[in-house]
């Protein structure tokens, strides 16, 4: 089960608080205890991490990239990242929604 804390619902919107773990040797989301991991192939270099991210993100919710935002967090691990409408939940997170 998912912390509340690290997933939150705003209107038809989802915020996750996320770790992310850049450079790995694939895309995946992780349910860790009560936190949300990333990790991503991409490095941390000129916001290679961060698009990367948003693409992954709008790949697992099912909406375009343009939904998906980070809130805060652009230059660190952890990060509040919204997104907008999606039209499908992951099944790692489907029953803490």
């Amino acid at each position: 089960m998912v912390a509340v804390a690290a997933i939150e619902r705003s209107g038809d919107d989802l915020i996750l608080r996320v770790r992310v773990q850049p450079r790995a040797s694939r895309d995946e989301l992780i349910v860790q205890g009560e936190q949300l991991r990333l990790r991503i192939t991409a490095p941390p270099v000129d916001g290679k991490a961060n698009a990367h991210l948003c693409g992954y993100l709008a790949s697992l919710f099912g909406v375009a990239k343009s939904r998906v935002e980070i809130l805060s967090g652009e230059s660190g691990r952890d990060k509040r990242v919204r997104i907008r409408q999606p039209a499908r939940i992951p099944p790692a997170l489907a029953q803490d929604l």
